[in-house]
């Protein structure tokens, strides 16, 4: 069977098949579809990451397709975004077929979504994935049986496996060539049966049958909003079909005979439903061994348990930021060596051009010299972090901290998955407010936009390290500096989890009140990451997009800071104007004129907040390098820090106003200038405020 893969526009080429790909969270759904069509689509190892319709072309030696992936959900009722999706286009999307890709080790639970989907699409074919993984776990799916009993094709695949993946493709072909297939329906009770039976008659010439049946039961439930996208998509009216309104009124009249509410049919088919999938799981799937203490329960026992999995996850993230802190300081001091001779090239030509000073000054002292800045500090620490951290997600770990997290933030009146949007923060706070779509509820999902600054992203790491290592730790070196100052990271870190959670609750009780929603998270088991997809995945998808975006906005940035730093009306510059403005309210936070200011020009990229107090420092018109963080720690002291400054700067640093690129992104987020004004205003004002109260409480008592 051969495989080729193109391409995907929207639209199917003539002679092409639309097939959906449908199926629960975390099966290996994307997973499939991206081996099929070579596409680069992300697949996160947690429920709910697949939020949009991705397309795909792929082709067999008879046919050629145009795969749809379908949000990853667990029923087509419709309760969230994702359902709703995936319901439309089933219904109304134009499909040829459905391929349902379901869990071998939790086939039970799959087989809800199989038989929905079966009763809106006849001609479907059932794909039994992760066959290797129910085989580790002493399971075996009889897939003959399974297609017997539900009426239509069954085919086992390992989704990483490309013999699966043709022989999918095989089954494929065969389905679109044999007459439409007869599922066995799901039998209801014999009132609900019975109404439906009467619409049915009616809507059945729409699209067959079965979609008839599908349709009639959801109009007895009264889904209004189901309704007016079905008249929409098929271009009629349904008081207008003969003998609608009569069965419509004749149906629910049956209904109320027998005491059955609308808000019961859905109870009714989901408890049918369920019952169906469980009596089709006891027959299909047997134990081939006990299964005993499995890999899988007992690295639960240890991660997701209430003595130890705390502990776990912030020796994890210790981990993470030490390994971070080790291999990024050898690369950096190399990159920036590179970046810098760059800029003494750049100024030769610019000499040899002959080039004005200030044009030289704007372009490379200034937009280049804070564009390299801003690359040596960042790419070092993503390119380990974010792979780092891609792996724990491929291996199936990011789930337990979202089961880990969900009940300090229920307590907040907010959903569980806030917690993986919060981890997605760390390695930039954009990318955190982007991924809070896979949060379904409005409230819960602004919530946690309007939080998510509160931990530290990348580009605040280089300040936070900084500082750590020269006031708290000391700049000798070794590695018991190196581990001190990992734990005070992870102190930082830990101290924006709790900010995270109180501000939550805050606003739970104020602006936007509520009752948290049902939060129902799959742990998938644990899996062994592919290192290659994940360094290309890791690297391509995630370092070099946050690092284009913070370039795009700190070459412009440091254009201007150039500018100020330079003009110099009466003889003192406008740098020196307006740290000498900000002194009196950075003094009342424990900082000086300098700090302040240098937080307020590196809102485009908050790496660059050290260079510019440097600069402002030593009055120089550029941003400066310094070679080690000795000389730095002995120019700071010089100009005033103590410990004192150095724990307010690491209190401002960890609360301020988020960068411009994720201010902007909450706008585009939340449609809304107001909701992007309030989540720059919460950590600020958190931020100005505990560094006001420190070192008010420091002064009272004496200690600096």
């Amino acid at each position: 069977m051969g495989l080729t893969r193109t391409a995907a526009p929207d639209a199917p080429a003539p002679g092409e098949r639309v097939i959906a790909l449908a199926g629960n969270p975390n099966v290996g759904k994307s997973t499939l579809f991206n081996a099929l069509t070579g596409m680069r689509q992300h697949t996160g190892n947690w429920p709910g990451k697949t939020v949009e319709l991705a397309r795909g072309r792929c082709a067999s030696e008879g046919r050629r397709y145009l795969l749809v992936d379908l949000p990853g959900t667990y029923s087509l009722l419709a309760h969230s975004p994702e359902e709703e999706v995936a319901r439309d286009f089933l219904c109304f999307g134009g499909a040829d077929a459905a391929v349902v890709v379901c869990d071998a080790t939790a086939l039970e639970r799959n087989l809800n979504l199989v038989l929905q989907i079966l009763e809106l699409c006849p001609r479907t074919l059932v794909c039994v994935n992760l066959l290797d993984e129910a085989a580790r776990k002493g399971l075996k799916v009889d897939l003959p049986l399974l297609a017997d009993r539900l009426g239509v094709p069954v085919v086992g695949t390992s989704a990483r496996d490309r013999t699966s993946q043709a022989r999918l493709l095989s089954a494929l072909d065969a389905l679109m060539e044999a007459p439409e297939p007869q599922p066995r329906p799901v039998r209801y009770s014999a009132a609900l049966e019975s109404a439906a039976a009467l619409l049915e008659s009616v809507l059945a010439p729409l699209r067959g049958r079965g979609f008839g049946r599908w349709l009639a039961l959801r109009l007895l439930e009264g889904d209004g909003e189901l309704a007016e996208r079905a008249q929409r998509a098929l271009g009629i009216c349904f008081s207008g079909l003969p003998g609608f309104t009569c069965a419509l009124e004749a149906a629910r009249g049956r209904l109320e005979e027998q005491h059955i509410a609308p808000e019961q049919i859905q109870e009714l088919v989901t408890s049918a439903l369920v019952r169906r999938g469980e009596e089709l799981a006891r027959a299909a799937v047997r134990r081939t061994r006990a299964e005993g203490e499995g890999r899988d329960r007992k690295l639960d026992r240890l991660l997701t348990s209430r003595r130890t999995g705390y502990p776990a996850m912030v020796a994890l993230l210790a981990l993470v930021l030490w390994l971070t802190l080790q291999g990024a300081n050898y690369p950096s001091q190399l990159l920036s060596q590179l970046l810098f001779w760059v800029q003494d090239r750049l100024t030769e030509l610019f000499t040899f051009l002959g080039a004005p000073d200030w044009l030289h000054g704007v372009l490379v002292l200034g937009a280049y010299r804070t564009l390299a800045w801003v690359v040596a500090v960042m790419l070092p620490p993503m390119a380990i972090f974010f792979p780092l951290f891609t792996l724990l997600e491929d291996a199936g770990y990011l789930p337990r901290v979202a089961y880990n997290l969900d009940r300090p933030f229920q307590r907040c009146h907010a959903c569980g998955k806030q917690a993986l949007t919060m981890c997605m923060g760390f390695g930039c706070n954009a990318a955190g407010v982007v991924g809070c779509r896979i949060i379904d509820s409005p409230r819960e999902r602004l919530l946690a936009i309007l939080t998510n600054s509160f931990v530290p992203c990348n580009g605040r790491f280089p300040t936070l390290i900084a500082v750590i290592t020269m006031f708290f730790v000391g700049t000798a070196g070794g590695a018991v500096s190196s581990v001190l100052s990992a734990a005070l990271l992870t102190g930082a870190v830990l101290l924006g989890v709790g900010a995270t959670l109180g501000m939550t609750r805050l606003l739970s009780a104020t602006l936007l009140r509520g009752i948290p929603s049902s939060f129902a998270l799959e742990l998938p088991p644990y899996r062994r990451p592919q290192i290659g997809k994940v360094l290309v995945r890791s690297l391509l998808d995630r370092t070099a997009f946050v690092l284009g975006r913070a370039a795009a906005v700190a070459a412009p940035a440091g254009a201007v800071l150039w500018i100020l730093a330079n003009v110099q009306p009466g003889g003192v510059s406008l740098l020196a104007h307006l740290t000498a403005f900000f002194d009196p309210l950075a003094r009342v936070m424990g900082l000086d004129g300098v700090i302040l200011v240098a937080f307020l020009l590196g809102w485009p990229a908050n790496e660059i907040v050290i260079p510019i107090i440097l600069m402002a420092y030593l009055s120089q018109g550029s941003l400066l390098e310094y070679e080690s963080l000795a000389q730095l720690h002995t120019l700071l002291a010089a100009n005033g820090w103590s410990w004192l400054t150095a724990a307010c700067v690491l209190l401002f640093c960890l609360f301020h106003w988020p960068c411009s690129t994720t201010l902007l992104t909450v706008r585009r987020e939340t449609g809304s200038w107001r909701w992007t004004a309030l989540a720059a205003a919460l950590p600020t004002a958190l931020g100005v405020a505990a560094c006001t109260l420190l070192c008010t409480f420091v002064h009272i008592l004496g200690l600096n």
